[in-house]
């Protein structure tokens, strides 16, 4: 995936936004405020991808080109290159899963509203 693919694939999740909190480079995916993807844009080398801790560690030893997530919670963040050997449909179905653990940690209410929408 490049990055407007994985852009657009982002923000086609209900209530997705995107943002630079923290630098100029860093583009920021996030729902109701709660980061579910992350990737330096002048790289593009790799995705943040929030993960299960069981999960996180099951993938790393399983793909080569997933690690723990540079700059983050390792137990909860994988990193996943971008040019590895990684699938389109791997990588949405992971980005898939961070961004529902995101919404699985939201108070009910904001769930609900997200489901609203």
């Amino acid at each position: 995936m490049n990055i407007e693919d994985v852009r657009k694939f982002c923000l086609s999740l209900k209530g997705a936004e995107e943002k630079m909190p923290f630098d100029d480079k860093t583009l920021v995916f996030s729902v109701k405020g709660k980061m579910f993807c992350a990737t330096d844009i002048t790289t593009f080398e790799f995705l943040n991808l929030k993960c299960d801790p069981e999960e996180a560690i099951t993938l790393r030893e399983k793909y080569s080109d997933v690690t723990p997530g540079y700059y983050m919670n390792k137990k909860l963040w994988n990193s996943v290159k971008t040019t590895g050997k990684i699938t389109d449909k791997q990588m949405k179905e992971w980005i898939t899963n961070s961004y529902n653990l995101v919404v699985a940690g939201l108070p009910k209410k904001t769930q609900k509203e997200l489901t609203e929408e």
